[in-house]
């Protein structure tokens, strides 16, 4: 792998991981569109550091203020609000934990990936057009989080998107925009952490070079940036150019492949 590669898997991974086009899609289509190899185990970790250090540098006061609670005020929103995202996470990581050798062979082929961005594309708009918008984040219940964790666990298939079917499902249940994204940041917190702890023990000292250096780096940047981005985008506007932005590019990959 060169630097420049690296670099603009950095990036692919910071934009994927929290805007809900599906980064796990882009990491598999970008080096089969242009030929390169796939980058392995060791750069998977890259990736994984590097949005870890974006979320929790983006959260980490949202964090500390959940735990407090959780330890000293247990009868808060708050305190309840921490135990529904760790509950929130179990789907997602036993379906994980389950499926993923699947997850890094079966499904990791183009026109699954393209029919999987053109479907959830279309629920994402079609959720996002015709559900209400009522819902802070500090009204979310154990109902709501079990089911955008449920919901998470597939987005072990490339192509669904974590974040976006987790704010899909966010808005289903009557989330607002906003509120929706910043639940699906929080509860992506956890996935990661235990994703990235789960590869790093395959690591050795030898593997920390320029470019997993690069990937940390560049996904870091991207993935705190993208955040913030989409954050303050939601508050005035809406899923559709995600949503286009998916059945485009879905439609593309299914064409490119049926040509190949």
């Amino acid at each position: 792998m060169t630097l420049f590669e690296a670099i603009v898997l950095g990036i692919i991974q910071g934009l994927g991981e929290f805007l809900p086009i599906s980064s796990s899609a882009h990491l598999v289509l970008v080096p089969w569109f242009f030929g390169w190899e796939y980058a392995g185990l060791t750069f998977d970790v890259a990736l994984h550091i590097g949005t870890l250090i974006s979320v929790v540098a983006f959260f980490w006061k949202d964090w500390l203020s959940l735990i407090n609670s959780a330890l000293t005020k247990k009868d808060t929103r708050e305190a309840k609000l921490f135990w529904y995202l760790i509950l929130g996470t179990i789907p997602g990581a036993l379906f994980g934990y389950l499926f993923e050798e699947q997850a890094e062979t079966v499904f990791r082929t183009p026109l699954i990936i393209g029919i999987m961005l053109i479907v959830m594309g279309i629920i994402l708009y079609v959720v996002d057009r015709s559900c209400p918008s009522k819902k802070e984040i500090d009204r979310i219940t154990l109902s709501d989080s079990l089911l955008i964790g449920l919901s998470q666990a597939l987005a072990i298939i490339p192509g669904v998107s974590r974040s976006g079917i987790t704010m899909t499902a966010g808005r289903a249940l009557g989330m607002n925009r906003s509120s929706a994204a910043r639940f699906s940041f929080l509860l992506s917190t956890p996935i990661i952490i235990g994703a990235g702890l789960f590869k790093l023990k395959d690591l050795t000292l030898g593997d920390l070079n320029v470019v997993f250096l690069a990937g940390v780096v560049s996904s870091a940047l991207v993935g705190f940036l993208s955040i913030g981005f989409l954050l303050k985008y939601l508050a005035q506007r809406n899923f559709a150019i995600f949503a286009i932005y998916r059945i485009i590019v879905g439609s593309a990959v299914i064409i490119l492949t049926l040509a190949r």
